[in-house]
């Protein structure tokens, strides 16, 4: 499994510094958790609507208009201390269009000092129970004992399998893929 390196990405770069000291501000006030559960919720709100992502990634706002517009979003939807902090001073500094970012390192950066890892799993139909724990305990094993939280979505285009993401390891154990490849082979042989 390839690990990927962003080493040379100045954006991912800009993301892990303000991560990173946010991170250390919410340690210290031991709130490290409600932070990320927050921000989880703004990333959310950035995901439902087209317009707030807009606002986020377009470089024709100004900084005032999206700070305004950020500012009135979190009042209205009970944003406040530390994390509504941290959104206005990125809207501020002209760098929201790196929020995104920025929340994914901040989450990572939390799970790591709590020894959990996260797993992206896509299914062709909602696992059952029994299959949903199996998977988690086969996930623990494979992340050395951790914790780990799985957020699976469903997608039937996949056909059947799964295609699970655990940090920067992927397995695509997709019907679709194994098809795929199938197809390209027949082709290089006829």
């Amino acid at each position: 499994m390839a690990e990927v390196d962003d080493s040379n990405n100045p954006i991912s770069g800009v993301a892990q510094r303000y991560a990173q000291a946010l991170f250390s501000l919410a340690q210290e006030q031991n709130v490290a958790d409600a932070v990320a559960d927050a921000l989880g919720n703004f990333a959310e709100m950035i995901e439902q609507s087209a317009d707030l992502e807009r606002l986020v990634l377009s470089p024709v706002f100004s900084a005032e208009d999206q700070l305004k517009a950020v500012s009135a979003l979190l009042d209205k939807y009970g944003f406040g201390g530390i994390t509504a902090n941290f959104i206005k001073l990125v809207a501020s500094k002209r760098r929201l269009f790196v929020l995104p970012e920025m929340i994914r390192a901040f989450r990572a950066l939390n799970d790591k000092a709590k020894g959990v890892a996260r797993a992206d799993v896509i299914a062709a139909a909602p696992l059952s129970p029994d299959h949903n724990a199996a998977l988690e305990q086969a996930l623990r094993e494979v992340s050395g004992g951790k914790t780990v939280k799985v957020n699976v979505t469903v997608d039937p285009s996949i056909i059947g399998g799964i295609v699970v993401k655990l940090g920067s390891r992927m397995v695509d154990a997709s019907l679709k893929t194994k098809l795929n490849s199938l197809r390209t082979r027949m082709k290089e042989v006829g």
